[in-house]
């Protein structure tokens, strides 16, 4: 139960990173303009909420770097997963629900070459959604959940391989490390322990 804990909580954050993420370089929204143009103008998720991408990026490294922290680290990522979650939340509902016209200002401005939301609402007739920011919610909702779960079940996690410590006592160091032998990488442990490993 807890190696499968820690995998459901992994892959929570992974995976909502990696949506959020592909969820950036999709069409968001769709904007028709009052001059008759017949092709509507596509903003892309990173247009829409600049910080898509690198919350996103942020959520996969954090569910990545949680495979091998300690127990102490595990409830700081829990948390910082959760505000993640919770700053997407936030920035993209608008967007999903309200189809708010700062959301394709960027997009008008670099069509028609005119800046300020006055003269780009008067050049917007129409703005629809497709379903990706929908996509980019459910990521959010389901990153808080991961770092909640996180919280909830850290303290049953094992603990990482003795690859990623440096408090365990090597072979040779007056340690026990059953029957494998003092290698390059205890000896490396050594030196950052301060102990000369050639004395």
């Amino acid at each position: 139960m807890t190696r499968r804990a820690r995998l459901m909580a992994v892959l929570a954050i992974v995976v909502a990173g990696g949506a959020a993420v592909i969820s950036s370089t999709q069409t968001w929204l769709h904007v028709t303009l009052t001059d008759g143009a017949a092709d509507s103008l596509a903003v892309p998720g990173t247009a829409a909420v600049p910080v898509l991408a690198p919350l996103g990026l942020a959520a996969l490294a954090l569910g990545l770097a949680l495979t091998i922290v300690g127990r102490v680290l595990r409830y700081v990522f829990g948390v910082i997963a959760i505000a993640i979650g919770a700053s997407l939340l936030a920035l993209v509902w608008p967007v999903a629900i309200d189809l708010p016209l700062p959301a394709v200002a960027a997009t008008v401005t670099e069509a028609t070459g005119l800046s300020g939301l006055e003269a780009v609402s008067a050049l917007v007739a129409e703005i629809t959604a497709t379903a990706w920011p929908w996509v980019a919610l459910v990521a959010a909702v389901v990153l808080i959940a991961g770092g909640a779960f996180t919280l909830a079940t850290a303290h049953t996690w094992r603990g990482s391989g003795r690859r990623y410590r440096t408090d365990t006592p090597a072979a040779g160091t007056g340690g026990t490390a059953g029957s494998r032998p003092h290698d390059a990488i205890d000896s490396w442990d050594d030196l950052s322990r301060g102990a000369d490993p050639t004395a």
